[in-house]
């Protein structure tokens, strides 16, 4: 039987999280319901800014969700106990960061170069002009952003060199880049479109994203985003509202967010 939500204040970024199955169902049916509440309050508002209590419930609720993804058969038990919807919703996020998480090696790096998006409008205009002038799904542009660099947040180079919010090699930002700066969102969603046409899109995205990143994992991965950012425009908001986890050999660490 699914668990029912009630109001509660935002925790804070380091409240502990439930490990027993019915417990956590309950905490993450109230934090989804209060963050969906947060995200359409927020929109309402036209602040660019993003609202205190919905980076941290967007916090606590990626940090139930990595729980779930290292853990499967808590994921399982838990998500048996909450609603059909919630349930397809976070299986749909778990899979795509197990996805990742098979993709990517775990870093040795110690320092990260992070840093703020640009407001949720903002990249929304950038993402829709480039499905204007190339045709690309804003949405799968969105997925590749969040994927990439968490919307600017992270803004490392890659160990094999890539740079930007978009993650271009130098050679092909080059041929693709329209003459812009790779580091900049605006240049970089726009060749990042141009790209993606080039290679396919929007006729196959499958195939474009694939030479974008030659792994089906990061395809199924971005296709997974970028279909719940299409089917729920609260979806980007609670995407862009997550903060950066890096995978080290110790476990996971959070460079960005309160409390750090």
């Amino acid at each position: 039987m699914a668990v029912a939500a009630s109001a509660r204040a935002a925790p804070g970024p380091r409240a502990p999280i439930p490990r027993e199955p019915a417990a956590l169902a309950r905490a993450l049916v109230s934090t989804r319901t209060e963050l969906a509440r947060g995200i359409d309050a927020w929109r309402a508002s036209g602040e660019a800014r993003t609202p205190q209590e919905v980076t941290l419930d967007a916090l606590y609720d990626q940090r139930i969700e990595l729980l779930l993804a290292e853990r499967q058969g808590l994921a399982r038990a838990t998500l048996q106990r909450v609603s059909p919807g919630i349930a397809a919703v976070v299986r749909t996020n778990l899979i795509a960061k197990r996805e990742l998480w098979r993709l990517t090696p775990r870093t040795r790096r110690r320092r990260f170069r992070t840093g703020p998006a640009l407001p949720p409008a903002t990249l929304l205009r950038y993402y829709r002009e480039g499905r204007r002038r190339f045709g690309v799904p804003w949405n799968v542009l969105a997925g590749v952003n969040f994927v990439e660099s968490a919307f600017n947040k992270l803004r490392n180079e890659s160990v094999a060199g890539a740079q930007g919010p978009m993650q271009f090699m130098p050679a092909t930002w080059r041929a693709y880049g329209l003459g812009g700066d790779v580091h900049d969102p605006h240049d970089a969603i726009l060749g990042a479109a141009n790209y993606l046409h080039a290679n396919g899109a929007p006729r196959n995205v499958s195939r474009a994203l694939l030479r974008y990143n030659p792994s089906q994992l990061y395809v199924d991965a971005v296709l997974r985003y970028a279909a719940r950012i299409r089917a729920d425009r609260r979806a980007f908001y609670e995407y862009y509202s997550r903060q950066v986890y890096v995978r080290t050999p110790s476990g996971l660490r959070r460079i960005t967010g309160p409390g750090l």
